[in-house]
């Protein structure tokens, strides 16, 4: 069983910088892409970013101040830079998705979440 745990997540003013971490255990996730979704409260979780080992993909709403990069076959980052009260929420990592990579249901893998609060 993949085991997905974040962190990095906290309280940041409106401008400023986060980075969060997602690191897998389990087995190497060698040829799972690995994403990253939030959800903020009363809305559904949506999706962010994605990186498999030759691209990555973004939400239009994070494009040019988001940043997903993957260290290890277990191990991926996103840099969240620019950061605007409507980037708060629950940020999830993702793995092991059948499909297409924006779709939450296609995932068979999530973390527990790592909140992030951008305050004005």
């Amino acid at each position: 069983q993949v085991r997905l745990v974040e962190s990095g997540g906290g309280l940041v003013q409106a401008g400023g910088s986060l980075r969060l971490s997602c690191a897998a255990s389990g087995r190497t996730l060698s040829d799972d892409p690995m994403g990253w979704f939030r959800q903020a409260p009363g809305k559904e979780r949506e999706f962010v970013a994605v990186i498999n080992w030759s691209s990555a993909y973004y939400a239009d709403s994070v494009k040019g101040r988001f940043a997903i990069s993957r260290e290890t076959t277990n191990l991926v980052y996103l840099q969240m830079n620019s950061l605007k009260p409507e980037d708060t929420g629950v940020y999830y990592c993702a793995a092991g998705p059948d499909g297409d990579y924006t779709k939450a249901s296609d995932y068979d893998y999530w973390g527990q979440g790592t909140q992030v609060t951008v305050s004005t």
